[in-house]
């Protein structure tokens, strides 16, 4: 892994088109196979769009954390305030990078960030349920299952094309501080 410095900041509108790239590379496609993070075998189509992500970015609630390295943008998470928790999202690290550790530091500060601007008591995610690997890199991370399962929007393929009729959202948390 690189040696210099990683710096967080808030995404601003201009971060729009880097993030839409980062976050299609991370999970759609040719280039996500490149990283462990892959939908590709789940879901055809986008994962997001420019509205999408600018939606996330101009939330009065909530924040989208970039990470920085040499001034390139290399991952990125979205972080909403609700009530006593926040809600993790839209976690992209670009494909080449990962497995070297990276995604680590970026969850830390989130849960950190969380808490120091929000007093957010959990942190809670919500996962394809197939997704058993990366559930399980959560896990390591203090994650724990609930059970509690929310169905993916079928039909919507502002979302992705499901390859298959089973794809479901499972909550996760992780108690902050």
């Amino acid at each position: 892994m690189p040696t210099s410095e990683l710096t967080f900041r808030t995404a601003l509108d201009a971060d729009v088109p880097g993030l839409v790239d980062l976050i299609e590379s991370a999970y759609r496609g040719d280039t996500s196979r490149g990283g462990w993070t892959t939908e590709a075998d789940l879901l055809e189509g986008q994962r997001t769009d420019p509205a999408g992500v600018t939606a996330v970015v101009r939330n009065e609630t909530g924040r989208l954390l970039i990470a920085e390295r040499d001034g390139v943008l290399i991952a990125c998470c979205q972080l909403e305030h609700r009530g006593d928790h926040a809600y993790f999202g839209m976690f992209a690290v670009r494909p080449e990078l990962q497995g070297g550790g990276l995604g680590k530091v970026i969850i830390a500060e989130a849960e950190r960030t969380a808490q120091d601007i929000w007093g957010a008591r959990e942190m809670r995610m919500t996962v394809i349920r197939q997704r058993t690997e990366l559930i399980a890199w959560y896990e390591r991370r203090g994650y724990r299952r609930t059970g509690e399962c929310t169905p993916f929007p079928y039909g919507d393929e502002r979302f992705g094309i499901p390859q298959r009729p089973d794809l479901e959202f499972e909550l996760l948390v992780k108690p902050l501080g």
